[in-house]
């Protein structure tokens, strides 16, 4: 009897907790439901990195661009200071021109033949100075308007007066007052013309 009595005391028994509940027990040995749903998973992580990946290389696409849009403006400056730079000295330098030309043009064509070697020299001398100082100024960027004959353009041209012209496209440029120039690609001054009226439309 006392045998039967120890074999039953030492019966092995579930682990119990500090309550004295087996359910408690095996709850401590577990992860529990919560841990598990904070923990991110796989393909969610892996989903932010693509994400943060994509962010990145768009805001480098973005740096990038911008700085070749800032290498591309500053090139263009440099190149617009180079070509423009020269702008306000060669319009100052205009009339110089001017004023050769009509030097030359003072002396009328049928009298020309009459003249004396002296001045002949000297009106020779000065469409020689006439033209190399028009192909200094070329090398600037600076080119005349080829304006006598051509339709108006009010970009290029100034209209002075209108020529009753019947023989002549209307809105021609019959006469050339004042030349005009060009710098590169802008007017740095027009040419002062008058355009013929009464003419054929152009």
């Amino acid at each position: 009897m006392s045998q039967q009595s120890n074999d039953g005391n030492n019966a092995e028994t579930p682990p119990q907790g500090a309550d004295g509940d087996p359910a408690h027990a095996s709850s401590l040995s577990q992860p529990s439901a919560e841990s598990s749903i904070n923990e991110p998973e796989p393909f969610t992580e892996l989903e932010n990195l693509y994400a943060e990946n994509a962010g990145l290389k768009d805001k480098l696409l973005r740096s990038l661009a911008e700085v070749e849009n800032v290498r591309r403006r500053a090139e263009k400056e440099i190149a617009d200071a180079k070509l423009y730079g020269a702008s306000n000295f060669a319009r100052e330098m205009l009339p110089f021109a001017d004023n050769l030309r009509r030097a030359a043009e003072s002396v009328p064509d049928e009298v020309r033949p009459r003249l004396d070697p002296i001045a002949a020299a000297l009106l020779d001398g000065l469409a020689v100075t006439e033209r190399d100082f028009l192909t200094r100024l070329g090398r600037f960027g600076v080119k005349p308007i080829e304006a006598m004959g051509a339709k108006f353009d009010p970009n290029l041209h100034e209209a002075l007066y209108e020529i009753p012209d019947e023989t002549r496209p209307a809105g021609s440029v019959a006469q050339v007052m004042e030349q005009g120039y060009t710098i590169g690609e802008r007017v740095l001054r027009p040419a002062k013309v008058g355009v013929t009226r009464g003419g054929p439309k152009a």
